[in-house]
């Protein structure tokens, strides 16, 4: 039998937060699991060699060929906004103010009066 703390255990291993609803379905839920494992366990695997990998593929990639890309004209017909040959987004980190010093967060640092 399967304890509400054990689950409960194994949910922390997950960072999981659960509720105690949550924990109930789950035990039900890993209960099941573990006798599927129980069931596989009884199956004899004396003759079986032991492997990471039950395929036998290695690299089943295509080779990388060069060939032509898209026309610039094309892609850039597609995009919402665009800048000479370049695709225009949105602005997503503030630009340094010179010597003006920042902090972490990216906000100007308080300086102290003298």
């Amino acid at each position: 039998m399967l304890t509400e703390e054990e689950v409960r255990h194994v949910a922390r291993l997950a960072r999981l937060g659960l509720t105690d609803e949550e924990v109930e379905v789950m035990r039900g839920q890993m209960l099941d699991v573990l006798q599927y494992i129980e069931i596989l366990q009884q199956v004899d695997t004396s003759s079986v060699e032991p492997t990471a990998q039950i395929l036998r593929h290695l690299n089943v990639a295509r080779q990388d060929e060069p060939r032509p890309s898209w026309p610039v004209e094309d892609i850039l017909s597609n995009a919402p906004g665009r800048e000479d040959a370049f695709i225009r987004v949105p602005m997503v980190l503030e630009e340094s103010r010179g010597d003006e010093e920042t902090t972490a967060e990216g906000t100007d640092a308080e300086t102290e009066e003298s």
